[in-house]
């Protein structure tokens, strides 16, 4: 599927579904971050029910639809040709392509969250900075991902945040390298305590990634 890796991305992931550890608490901007979205009330939250789609291109959709049972780390997985379930413990490595798929749509839905989660990243702050798409002026925060660990390690995210530390739009950098492609966060919703940005645009102002169904219990 030709460029397909445009949209499809496999993010990094290294414990990213476990709970934030009491060290990573401090207000670090990441932490800040993750708190504008509504960290502290994600313990109250047991299962998160979305569907992920991805325009490829004029003829071509995808759409997976996740449940992420939190308590019991479990997920169910329901798509055009199958569904299933899988312990997020136990993933072998039959188990990897499904395993990378829930990632990549996670963090596009709950980025914010990854912030707090995620252990072993780098980050570097730039105040005076200007949005990629909207030339709107921001704050520029990358995250590094560590080169040894996770499925595509040395990953690097550039988030431009407003001045409530909410994500007006991100670059995806593979590898840390110098280019990527800009998408909006927008359509933010909130969901039992949280907030959750549902669609994510191109420079053309074309839909590319949304969510739908979703449902925070």
């Amino acid at each position: 599927m030709k460029n397909s890796w445009i949209f499809i991305l496999i993010f990094w992931c290294w414990t990213a579904c476990s709970g934030p550890k009491e060290k990573q608490e401090q207000l670090t901007l990441p932490m800040e971050v993750a708190k504008a979205y509504g960290y502290e009330n994600f313990k109250n939250i047991k299962s998160i029910h979305y569907t992920w789609n991805v325009q490829i291109d004029s003829a071509r959709q995808i759409a997976r639809t996740w449940t992420w049972n939190i308590p019991e780390r479990v997920v169910h997985y329901t798509g055009q040709d199958t569904s299933m379930q899988y312990s997020l413990t136990e993933v072998n490595e039959g188990l990897e392509k499904m395993d990378h798929s829930f990632i990549n749509d996670k963090y596009w839905l709950m980025f914010p969250f990854q912030l707090a989660w995620d252990r072993g990243y780098e980050y570097e702050v730039e105040k005076k900075s200007n949005a990629p798409i909207s030339g709107q002026p921001c704050t520029r925060l990358t995250i590094i991902y560590p080169q040894d660990k996770g499925y595509t390690p040395g990953d690097a995210y550039d988030l431009f945040i407003d001045d409530n530390n909410m994500i007006m739009e991100w670059v995806y950098r593979k590898g840390n390298g110098s280019k990527g492609r800009a998408y909006t966060w927008e359509g933010v919703k909130q969901y039992g305590g949280i907030k959750l940005a549902t669609e994510h645009k191109n420079e053309a102002g074309e839909m590319k990634i949304w969510f739908s169904d979703i449902q925070v219990k």
